[in-house]
């Protein structure tokens, strides 16, 4: 879709890997395997500022739950996308392309699930609740998600993640609760991994300062 678009906010995510969570770049060097080989997570974003063409989605949220295993080929994602549903069906239509990587630009670089051949279980219009500013970040979408921080991970390393970007910084923090009831997606952790980081994204000529970069 030949789409100018370009979203900017906060972003805040869990799983069941170990913190500091493998996947991640610490100091710039490549992250590797999951702590159990199957990745399960939950992850949000708070767009404060964003629009796709003339469609404005300034102030909506969007979740995401997802598993894959590092051991199956290429790694594919098995996924569900929840969008707020206070948008209308032009801005949910929108945060779906976006999402989705229909819409290319730096979806295809920061979204895995939209880059590789993935199963989409359920696109939902549901009720998310978060904040992502504050001592202990939390979400919820729905009764499908819910995420919720307990502490701060101490690491003096620089820690780094595909999903905001490997360009933006981030903190590493620990989940006290990491909990997931979806069609073939269902599990709950504590004491497991988190990101809280802010996200700058765009596509089809709508340039961020900076860009994109892996």
């Amino acid at each position: 879709m030949d789409v100018g678009w370009r979203i900017a906010g906060s972003y805040l995510e869990a799983c069941n890997c170990e913190a500091i969570c493998p996947c991640r770049r610490i100091d710039g060097r490549a992250g590797g395997r999951s702590t159990e080989g199957i990745c399960l997570g939950a992850l949000s974003w708070s767009i404060e500022t964003g629009r796709f063409g003339e469609v404005v989605v300034d102030g909506l949220n969007v979740a995401l739950v997802s598993r894959y295993d590092d051991d199956e080929d290429g790694s594919p994602w098995t996924f569900a996308l929840y969008i707020d549903e206070r948008g209308d069906e032009a801005q949910r239509d929108a945060l779906e392309s976006i999402f989705l990587g229909r819409s290319g630009g730096d979806a295809i670089v920061q979204f895995p699930w939209a880059r590789k051949p993935s199963t989409l279980v359920a696109v939902r219009p549901v009720k998310i609740e978060l904040e992502h500013g504050g001592r202990w970040p939390w979400f919820r979408a729905g009764t499908h998600a819910t995420v919720r921080i307990g502490r701060r991970v101490a690491e003096p390393s620089t820690v780094t993640c595909v999903i905001p970007g490997h360009h933006r910084t981030g903190m590493e923090v620990v989940a006290e609760e990491l909990s997931v009831r979806e069609d073939m997606l269902g599990f709950e952790f504590s004491g497991k991994c988190g990101y809280v980081s802010t996200f700058e994204y765009s596509g089809n000529g709508e340039a961020p300062p900076g860009g994109a970069s892996r």
